[in-house]
């Protein structure tokens, strides 16, 4: 009669189908980590290609990810371990069913526990989409239509956000070549007009490597902020994208901190 405590080649085989599958669960969550960190990533991207858009956080979905990448290595190396164990407890005809897989009830419990976490994430996040609907009518009021051109609130009137770039600039150096009151030369006209001025000022110093990079740029330069009031009374400050004229020009992009500086003039100034 054949000895039942000897392993045959269906035991071994069976260990190695395990250690397979071990390593298929490990493969499946780093990819799923990898899609859902990526994720937080690829909506980052994405903003940039918009430059009207603020760049949003990734979020927890980078750390989610990052998470599911690292249990799936876990995963696969302590299967690797339990796969060895395996092996020798069948040249021993050691007893292989004596307790529970401890891997898998891990694996189960970690699973379950980033699940609950990403759950309760989306739900936190949810209401957030939907904040106000005066404050997303706002945010779509200063998105521009035309490709390139940011445009920004201003918590003071025209007159006063001007006098205020004007000081920002005069404390940073940067020489105002000219205003252009709009408004005041279509009074003189005899036509009607909103509160309309344009800043026109620059730094020799940082245009003219920019210039000496691409000669086209001469066209957009000297930098350019207008300030102006719309129908409603509301004032906007608008302006270039940097990431537009640097794309319109072909800039070095070791050049663009050199125009990017307009984003945060114009930031200080709608405060």
């Amino acid at each position: 009669m054949p000895d039942d405590s000897k392993p045959t080649p269906r035991d071994f085989l069976a260990v190695e189908r395990t250690f397979l599958a071990w390593i298929r669960t490990g493969l499946a969550l780093m990819g799923l980590g990898f899609v859902l960190a990526r994720f937080g990533i690829f909506l980052r991207e994405f903003s940039l290609n918009q430059p009207s858009l603020s760049p949003p956080s990734s979020g927890l979905s980078l750390w989610f990810g990052t998470a599911l990448i690292l249990l799936g290595v876990l995963v696969c190396l302590l299967s690797l371990v339990r796969y060895r164990k395996l092996l020798q407890q069948l040249q021993q005809s050691e007893a292989l069913l004596s307790r529970p897989s401890m891997m898998a009830m891990m694996a189960a419990l970690l699973l379950a526990i980033l699940g609950v976490a990403m759950a309760i994430y989306l739900i936190s996040v949810k209401p957030i989409a939907g904040n106000n609907s005066s404050e997303a009518q706002e945010i779509s009021m200063a998105l521009s239509p035309e490709p390139g051109i940011l445009r920004i609130p201003s918590k003071l009137s025209v007159d006063a956000t001007v006098a205020r770039l004007q000081a920002i600039l005069q404390t940073k150096g940067v020489k105002l070549f000219t205003i252009v009151d709009h408004s005041g030369e279509a009074a003189s006209a005899g036509l009607k007009m909103p509160n309309t001025k344009l800043l026109i000022f620059g730094n020799p110093k940082a245009g003219t490597p920019l210039m000496l990079a691409s000669p086209s740029l001469a066209l957009d330069l000297p930098l350019k902020i207008l300030v102006a009031e719309d129908a409603t009374g509301k004032v906007w400050i608008t302006y270039n994208a940097p990431a537009y004229l640097q794309a319109r020009h072909n800039l070095p992009a070791e050049l663009l901190p050199n125009i990017a500086v307009i984003e945060s003039l114009a930031a200080k100034a709608a405060e």
